[in-house]
């Protein structure tokens, strides 16, 4: 299983490629632009939420990682697609230890603190591998959009092929 879910995890990262490469044509100042219907965010800010998640379920709940830091507000409003490539580096490293860390293991119970509930939360490493993999997928969808809604449009960034070896 664990080279199927590394294998479902490269897919992932060749469509989040597509997207950075379409984002780079993108003037920063419209990447930092506020877009209304989206809850007044903006692609950056979105993008390295993504990355945040993946950090903080897979890399701090579930590995118990606490030697990175999430994205600041200063370091949102200051980064750019280059910035977002790099926090996602880190994102491909955490998913890489997590997988296997946790190879075989995917329904064993993962309990650990959340911020919004006194007990501990309690679930497994494939419910946050799931978790993380679609949170990024909705967001991408999200991204897409408000890049359309600023002009630009996007490539197909869901029917990626995979890099040949």
């Amino acid at each position: 299983m664990l080279d199927v879910l590394k294998q479902q995890y490269s897919f992932i990262s060749s469509t989040r490629q597509a997207l950075f490469l379409f984002l780079e044509e993108i003037p920063l100042l419209y990447l930092h632009k506020t877009v209304p219907n989206f809850g007044n965010t903006t692609i950056i800010r979105t993008h390295l939420h993504v990355a945040d998640c993946y950090l903080g379920w897979l890399g701090r709940f579930a590995l118990k990682q606490s030697d990175f830091k999430f994205a600041t507000d200063y370091e949102i409003e200051h980064s750019d697609v280059k910035n977002v490539r790099e926090r996602f580096k880190l994102v491909d490293e955490v998913v890489q230890r997590f997988l296997d860390e946790f190879n075989s293991r995917w329904f064993e119970n993962i309990a650990n603190q959340v911020k919004w509930q006194k007990e501990p939360w309690i679930t497994t490493p494939l419910w946050l591998l799931t978790h993380t993999e679609t949170h990024e997928f909705h967001h991408k969808g999200q991204i897409v959009s408000m890049a359309r809604h600023l002009g630009y449009y996007p490539p197909d960034t869901d029917l990626v092929e995979p890099e040949q070896d």
